[in-house]
């Protein structure tokens, strides 16, 4: 059994499982460029202002982690981390 499953805390809770994908904004302070993509799993990499917002369509919570961890390991600011409502149109960044 996989930690966390069936457990009755969770269910409670109304916690989804990791295993559905998922479009996230990820928002840091910094400006990167579009080349980080290939960096960041082929996700987008958009500059506003002096913030960078990373943002697609992650397989699960377990690739979401993986992108943080990326994040961490840039030195990074974080800002925020939006899950995206499935309507949501566009990359998910604020034009």
């Amino acid at each position: 059994m996989r930690p966390g499953a069936g457990c009755p805390a969770r269910k409670r809770a109304g916690v989804s499982g990791p295993g559905r994908p998922a479009r996230y904004e990820i928002r840091v302070e910094g400006v990167l460029d579009g080349r980080w993509a290939d960096w960041f799993g082929g996700l987008q990499v958009t500059s506003e202002g002096t913030q960078t917002v990373i943002s697609g369509q992650l397989a699960d919570q377990p690739a979401l982690h993986g992108v943080l961890a990326k994040v961490r390991d840039l030195g990074l600011f974080l800002i925020s981390v939006r899950w995206l409502d499935p309507g949501e149109a566009g990359n998910g960044a604020r034009q």
